[in-house]
């Protein structure tokens, strides 16, 4: 059986059949293909098709439009703020409601202390848990391990809040911040009366509260890096241990570093655990023993009393402020994770 084409360039299918010769050639009969089949879409089908794709647009443009409407909104409820304290808003250290003068120092001193103490704290743990699960783990284990890690984060915060009441502050205040006062004091980082309670309290139940997200970005990353870097960098003669840091770690640094700054994400606008741990006291204080405020906490606590409409909007522009640090901070840490991943997940790269 043989193709060929005719004039119209239209496949035409030659077959040998059955015929008398004819001058000892054995006689070729052509027949046209197929026609093409060409599916005819009716009206209604259009429309309904025009109705689904026009209605996915909107659904895609209103999660845009809600966000726009989150800054709208607290922009034209904090103006009477920004008009009266400008810039000085944020470098001002007093919090007096009842003489109507704010400052927001205290606040964004305790929220970036309490981050920075849940970073310390968190990453190493989140990383050795997302290389041991991707290179060491059994696999009868690997499926048990990632699912006690993910289940933290699916506890309220409130409740780890509790936790940190029950358990975490006398834990503290009786054992842990008396030997660091005695060790560390001289630092004047652990210095002052040992209250369980505190930034130190508040870091490191933010701490325990972000290690889910670190470890499963960091998991998503590790398993997006080549197997054939692993196998080249073996194939060298490395050690286990060399080869997680040179052809797995060094490759995903990046995407590392944007799952950590997408913790840092969560941890800067965590209200309840924090609010329940850090004392809520505006002070700007050097020891991790002192009480605290964050941003989240003023507002979760003091919203409700703002009768004043200087109150009221100043407590609104703390939230305009950290809206704005929450959406550059996941930004850059989604363009960190793509520019390792580039879009893939782990489960194509697996």
């Amino acid at each position: 059986m043989s193709f060929s084409q005719n004039s119209e360039s239209r496949p035409l299918l030659r077959f040998r059949t059955p015929v008398p010769e004819t001058a000892g050639q054995p006689a070729l009969v052509t027949a046209p293909a197929a026609p093409r089949i060409e599916l005819h879409t009716s009206p209604i089908s259009k429309y309904l098709d025009g109705i689904f794709r026009y209605s996915l647009l909107i659904c895609s443009f209103s999660v845009i439009a809600v966000m726009a409407l989150f800054f709208f909104e607290l922009t034209s409820r904090s103006k009477l703020s920004i008009a009266r304290f400008g810039l000085g808003f944020f470098t001002g250290n007093t919090w007096d409601p009842v003489s109507g003068d704010f400052g927001a120092m205290p606040f964004i001193y305790g929220t970036l202390v309490s981050s920075l103490v849940a970073l310390v704290l968190a990453v190493p743990l989140a990383v050795g848990v997302a290389v041991f699960v991707t290179e060491l783990c059994p696999r009868y284990l690997r499926g048990i391990i990632s699912f006690t890690v993910e289940l933290l984060a699916a506890i309220p915060s409130v409740i780890y809040g509790l936790w940190g009441i029950f358990v975490l502050a006398p834990l503290l205040r009786n054992y842990v911040q008396p030997w660091l006062s005695k060790y560390f004091g001289w630092t004047d980082i652990f210095s002052g009366p040992a209250y369980g309670i505190g930034m130190l309290a508040a870091g490191i139940i933010l701490a325990i509260m972000i290690i889910p997200i670190i470890a499963s970005i960091t998991r998503e990353v590790l398993v997006a890096v080549p197997q054939s870097q692993r196998e080249a960098v073996l194939a060298l003669g490395a050690t286990r241990w060399e080869m997680v840091r040179m052809a797995v770690l060094r490759n995903a640094r990046v995407g590392i570093m944007g799952g950590i700054i997408l913790g840092l994400g969560r941890a800067l606008g965590e209200t309840m655990a924090v609010t329940m741990l850090i004392g809520n006291r505006p002070e700007v204080a050097r020891s991790l023993f002192a009480p605290g405020y964050t941003m989240a906490s003023v507002i979760a606590n003091e919203f409700s009393e703002a009768t004043d409409d200087l109150y009221l909007s100043a407590l609104v522009e703390i939230g305009l402020a950290l809206l704005i640090v929450t959406v550059i901070v996941n930004a850059c840490a989604r363009l960190l994770i793509w520019s390792i991943t580039r879009g893939q997940t782990a489960r194509n790269n697996a």
